[in-house]
């Protein structure tokens, strides 16, 4: 299943509203290292404004896509454009205007945190010198870190040190801000604060791609998913989009729940427990002819409902096959 975003075209006149370009967009992109296809065939789309989930497993070819978006890697085959120029080429010309978190930050283990972030500054092209410490000290409070802002960055934890990471690509305006696992290493509460930083961007029009293992956290922040499964794009486009194309089903609440799954699959109907009640495929099926033979069995149904799918079900379906859900059951 595909759901793609269409690229942005200018449209002719009185064709309608233009399709807006995306903040970044690739074409049969393909990389390979000694003989190991990393990533194959990548057309990826980030519109811009959106928050973009990048979902994958490990090995999926997640950071070798962000890291050839950036620049940072040129790719073996296909195109890059980031910010409307083409990639790496047109680097000097888009970096600037993109903060990124890649494969966590590094920076100088002996200066402190603040210090790290001074030097962060000055070199930034669009950083006026006398803003710097306005600037760093802005960063510093977004993200939680003024009260450790002095200490040695070895002493930082991992959290800390996401943080900090996530402090030196905000410390200019951007127009697009890349976090790669940016909530790896923080507590609940960090994560929160993360998740309302990614809020706040995305309200000022700030195009955002997340790459995160979390899918309650890319659920809760994201407004567009793609799902990158053995180097390739398996799904992308509109999360609502993505949920709706699910499979249908249907919730059942009933105080038997292993007697209602062998009902149903009696009566030839998948089903599974899940901690919200029993989940009936409806692919094969109707919610009347599942509830029908709950009844005929005796099985007492309080509550039947549509069951939304979500998108650990989604992420499941994508990145394994059918055999392996379920034997997972």
């Amino acid at each position: 299943m595909t759901v793609s975003v269409e690229a942005g075209v200018s449209a002719p006149e009185g064709a309608g509203t233009p399709v807006p370009t995306p903040a970044a967009r690739t074409r049969g992109l393909r990389k390979v290292y000694r003989g190991t296809v990393a990533v194959d065939q990548v057309d990826l789309d980030v519109p811009s404004g959106a928050v973009l989930g990048m979902l994958g497993p490990n090995g999926s070819g997640k950071t070798t896509t962000i890291r050839m978006l950036l620049g940072l890697v040129r790719p073996t085959e296909g195109e890059v454009e980031l910010l409307g120029q083409k990639m790496p080429e047109g680097a000097g010309e888009a970096l600037p205007d993109v903060g990124a978190l890649v494969e966590g930050p590094g920076f100088h283990p002996f200066l402190s945190g603040r210090e790290n972030l001074f030097r962060m500054a000055a070199a930034e092209p669009r950083l006026a010198s006398n803003s710097v410490p306005s600037a760093v000290e802005e960063a510093l409070e977004r993200v939680g870190l003024t009260g450790a802002a002095h200490r040695r960055y070895r002493a930082y934890s991992l959290g800390m040190k996401q943080r900090l990471g996530l402090a030196s690509a905000l410390l200019v305006p951007r127009r697009m801000i890349v976090l790669d696992e940016p909530t790896n290493g923080l507590d609940p509460a960090g994560t929160r604060e993360i998740r309302k930083i990614i809020g706040e961007l995305h309200a000022e029009g700030v195009t955002v791609l997340v790459s995160s293992h979390l899918l309650a956290e890319v659920e809760a922040t994201c407004t567009h998913v793609a799902v990158l499964n053995a180097g390739s794009v398996v799904a992308q486009g509109e999360l609502s989009e993505l949920l709706e194309s699910g499979s249908p089903g249907l919730l059942v609440s009933t105080p038997d729940g292993d007697r209602a799954i062998e009902v149903l699959r009696d009566n030839r109907i998948s089903a599974r427990l899940t901690p919200e009640g029993v989940r009936v495929d409806l692919a094969a099926t109707t919610a009347p002819e599942a509830i029908a033979a709950l009844v005929r069995g005796e099985v007492a149904v309080h509550e039947a409902s549509r069951a939304r799918t979500g998108l650990e079900d989604l992420f499941a379906r994508l990145t394994q096959g059918e055999e392996e859900i379920e034997e997972e059951r």
